[in-house]
């Protein structure tokens, strides 16, 4: 694949997961600019991930982080009073597993309504917090993988009921500087 240029939904998904590694590792080690170091971690990741030798995570990892986080919103980071909050929402088949739910303040809770993580950061010109973005990459490609999609061109997608809008899933990821892992 051309750098950034996805034809297919597997490759959306897998690019954006291993953009999502390089910037995890930059983040971690407060860098201010991606390091040659940061592209070597994504181009293997998406050359594993594609070729089949890698697999992405398990969400038990994050269900660790979830548990340190503490009680404070997954978006803004206020405290409570908090609700349980479908990273994809049921109206779009997004289960009520603990994999799909997060804590989230009122006023964020409501601000999201019925979109999906993706689509609402969008909309509100932010990009997510690294964790919970991971959280919803591995669900876009586990329901993907699930539903036998993985291998439909991007530009088929019109009219597919997915719990996820392949337009908010980000192939260029800000500068390590502007991203965050959780939310503050």
């Amino acid at each position: 694949m051309a750098k950034a240029d996805p034809k297919t939904i597997e490759e959306l998904l897998y690019w954006s997961y291993s953009c999502l590694a390089m910037a995890h590792s930059a983040v971690e080690k407060n860098q201010e600019k991606y390091l040659r170091v940061n592209y070597v971690i994504r181009a293997r990741l998406y050359k594993g991930l594609m070729d089949g030798s890698m697999n992405i995570g398990t969400i038990f990892q994050d269900e660790k982080i979830k548990i340190i986080a503490g009680s404070t919103c997954s978006y803004c980071g206020a405290p409570g009073p908090l609700a349980l909050d479908h990273l994809v929402p049921r109206s779009a088949g997004g289960q009520d597993s603990g994999d799909n739910l997060i804590l989230a303040c009122k006023p964020c809770n409501s601000s999201k309504g019925r979109r999906d993580l993706l689509e609402w950061m969008h909309t509100k010109g932010k990009f997510p917090p690294l964790l919970l973005l991971r959280r919803f990459l591995k669900l876009a490609i586990d329901w993907s993988l699930e539903h036998n999609i993985m291998n439909i061109k991007l530009q088929d997608v019109n009219g597919l009921d997915l719990p996820f809008k392949p337009e908010f899933i980000p192939i260029r990821y800000p500068p390590p500087s502007d991203l965050r892992l959780v939310s503050k």
